[in-house]
């Protein structure tokens, strides 16, 4: 029925885009055509991939919804190896086939300079510093940092996440200016109020996921309306919940996909700026925004099949599709970046910058080594080490009599009666 389903709306899609293609005389523009052309096939692959794809692990608000998400993966990365395969000139001005307003370099905006929180030097408003800093970003940290909460459901993953960003930006400001900020910029607006924030506050939303009761009725067997709008609402929560318990350092397995899932995290995170650099995207730039649109609804899905497939992987055998694409995108946006502008990436890093994350990783290291590798021979040790003690104390137990006679007298007499029986 799905099949037959599928091939009717292709059908009629098909014949209502052949029906607008002859009722209009086509245009003799051919930047116009390929693009309507290019659209087109787009809508009929979405169409097909909405009703024939696979289910993922989500199935509220609908499973199409979702399916619908992972045939946008599939354009978005094929519109990423077209780039990609592109020089960096044509690349740049093949975004104005997109928006004419694009192709042309923008200067990034340095959000450092004047770090002074109160300004006494300026009498009519010594708090200008701040004020500056308060753009249409500080709202999309804190409802960024909430959406991301509910996609890892783990604080303490977050916060490394968060931290790691910061880290990140001191380190590479000196290739994009854009990274350059203000000490309380990092540390008090994004860290603790924006990111902080978005964080508790999604915390809290799956604590009440947690507990909420997961029982559907179906909406006509409601008899009130008031419950039938809350059955309408409800249909955009969770089907059931599932409790993210990452512990990675339960063993080294865990411990190395956790490391990876932070650094395609950031990554991803760092893709952003880069891409925004190398492509000419202003910050503000509807393009901007739909990508994190985009990866706000595919990386929950991968979460949780990356999820499902480090808790139960006998049960998972493969690593779910949605995930897979997320890292292929990521790398190939990487990709990108180091093709478009590979002497910005190359621009080495300060000394000082380049001690601390050697220091860093060989802490890291360290801490792997001793908890996965040395901790355990040692307790392995102590614990053969405690039987052989135990066998031996049993052993000693079971040779004493209980008269009080030494156990070496009845192995001397045992020893005699064999000699008597040859």
């Amino acid at each position: 029925f799905r099949r037959a389903h599928t091939l009717t709306v292709l059908f009629i899609l098909t014949c209502a885009l052949g029906y607008v293609t002859l009722l209009e005389e086509t245009p003799q523009d051919t930047a116009y055509n390929t693009k309507r052309g290019i659209v087109a096939s787009i809508l009929v692959f979405l169409c097909f991939g909405v009703t024939q794809a696979k289910d993922g692990p989500f199935s509220r608000p609908h499973p199409a919804y979702w399916r619908f998400w992972l045939c946008v993966s599939v354009v978005y990365e094929l519109f990423l190896i077209f780039i990609l395969f592109q020089t960096v000139q044509d690349g740049r001005q093949f975004m104005k086939y997109i928006d004419p307003n694009l192709g042309v370099p923008l200067p990034e905006r340095d959000y450092g300079g004047n770090c002074l929180i109160y300004d006494p030097g300026n009498e009519t408003d010594p708090f200008h510093n701040i004020w500056d800093k308060l753009d249409g970003f500080v709202p999309a940290h804190f409802f960024g940092w909430y959406l991301k909460t509910l996609m890892i459901r783990d604080w303490w993953m977050c916060m490394i996440i968060s931290v790691m960003f910061e880290f990140l930006e001191y380190s590479l400001e000196h290739q994009l200016p854009n990274f350059s900020e203000c000490w309380w910029d990092h540390w008090i607006m994004d860290v603790i109020l924006c990111n902080g924030l978005g964080i508790y506050c999604g915390m809290k939303t799956l604590s009440w996921l947690s507990l909420k009761t997961y029982k559907w009725q179906g909406l006509w067997n409601i008899p009130t309306y008031k419950g039938k709008m809350k059955r309408i609402v409800f249909q955009f929560t969770p089907y059931s919940w599932v409790k993210f318990e990452w512990k990675p350092a339960s063993s080294l397995r865990r411990w190395l996909a956790v490391c990876g899932i932070i650094f395609v995290f950031l990554l991803a995170e760092l893709n952003t700026f880069y891409l925004k650099f190398v492509l000419w995207m202003p910050p503000e730039h509807y393009l901007v925004l739909l990508r994190l649109v985009f990866f706000v609804n595919v990386g929950g899905v991968a979460m949780r099949e990356i999820y499902d497939f480090m808790d139960d992987p006998k049960f998972h055998k493969k690593l779910g599709q949605q995930a897979w694409l997320v890292a292929a995108i990521t790398a190939t946006e990487f990709l990108i970046v180091v093709k478009y502008d590979p002497y910005t990436l190359t621009l080495s890093l300060p000394f000082y910058i380049t001690q601390c994350w050697i220091l860093g990783i060989i802490l890291v290291l360290t801490w792997t080594a001793w908890r996965f590798f040395i901790r355990d021979i040692t307790l392995r040790y102590k614990e053969i080490r405690r039987q052989k003690q135990e066998h031996k104390y049993e052993k000693d137990k079971c040779l004493s009599n209980g008269d009080g006679h030494s156990s070496i007298l009845d192995e001397q007499n045992g020893n005699k009666l064999r000699e008597r029986k040859l």
